[in-house]
C-alpha cells in the first residue's frame, strides 16, 4: 500500500495549493476521471484503493487515468510564460481595467478568453462562465462603472502566481488570476466569495504597504459552474 499522510489537514492544504488555472481544468474532467486523477497524482493511491473508492476495477483506474492524463495535457499552454510575463500582463490588464480601456482590454485578453467567478451565493458574480474577448471586456467596464466607492487596486501574488486584489474601504472584495497563452490572457478566474476573502484581507493588513506585492496566499479554490 502507498504510504498515505495521516493528517486530513494536510491533505485539505495540498489540494488548496493547486493552482486556479489546473482546478478549471480538473473541472472540465468526468467526476469519474477527476477523481482517479487526484487519488492517483495528488494523493498518491494504489491502484487498488482507488478501484474500491470509485467502484471500477484497478484496469479501468488505469485506463482512466491514462485518459485524464491526456486531457489536462492537451489544454496546457504551447509555450511557457516566464514570471516576468505574467507580472507585465497583470500590469497591463490592471491599468486597462482601472483606466476604462475598452480597447486595452481587448489587446491583452485572447478572442476566446474565459472568464470565470465564484460570489459563493452571497455576492453578484457570473453564474456561469464568460466567454468571447468583447463580452469579458464590457463586463468589467460594466462592474468598474457600478462602484459607488473607488477601489484599491494592485497586483500580488496568488497561488504562486501574479494576481490582482481590489479593495475597498480596507476590505478585499476580488481577487483575479490570469491563464496566459502565447502573451495573451486566456482565463480569468476572479474570486468574491466573501468567506475565502476574509483570509486575504487579513493577510493584507498584517503586511506592510510596500511589501504587499509579495503577500502569498494559498488557499482559494473556485466553484465552477461548467453548465
Amino acid at each position: 500500500m502507498t504510504q498515505q499522510t495521516g493528517d486530513p489537514t494536510a491533505q485539505v492544504e495540498l489540494a488548496d495549493s493547486l493552482a486556479m488555472a489546473f482546478l478549471v481544468v480538473l473541472e472540465r474532467l468526468s467526476p469519474i476521471e477527476r477523481a482517479v486523477f487526484l487519488l492517483r497524482d495528488v494523493f498518491e493511491y494504489d491502484y487498488d484503493e482507488i478501484a474500491q473508492m470509485v467502484g471500477k476495477s484497478p484496469a479501468n483506474c488505469r485506463q482512466i487515468l491514462r485518459r485524464s492524463r491526456q486531457h489536462i495535457t492537451s489544454q496546457r499552454p504551447r509555450f511557457p510564460v516566464s514570471r516576468q510575463q505574467q507580472e507585465q500582463v497583470a500590469d497591463q490588464f490592471l491599468e486597462a481595467y482601472t483606466q476604462g480601456n475598452l480597447q486595452d482590454l481587448l489587446l491583452l485578453l485572447a478572442k476566446d478568453v474565459t472568464f470565470w467567478s465564484d460570489g459563493g451565493g452571497q455576492v453578484t458574480a457570473a453564474l456561469k462562465p464568460l466567454q468571447g474577448a468583447m463580452k469579458v471586456a464590457r463586463f468589467f467596464l460594466a462592474i468598474r462603472r457600478k462602484w459607488l466607492i473607488t477601489p484599491v487596486a494592485q497586483v500580488v501574488e496568488v497561488n504562486g502566481q501574479p494576481g490582482i486584489v481590489i479593495m475597498a474601504e480596507g476590505c478585499v472584495q476580488s481577487v483575479m488570476t490570469f491563464e496566459i497563452v502565447d502573451g495573451c490572457i486566456q482565463s480569468i478566474y476572479t474570486m468574491r466569495n466573501p468567506e475565502k476573502l476574509q483570509q486575504f484581507t487579513d493577510a493584507l493588513s498584517a503586511t506592510p504597504r510596500d511589501r504587499r506585492k509579495s503577500v502569498n496566499i494559498k488557499s482559494f479554490r473556485l466553484h465552477i459552474k461548467t453548465s
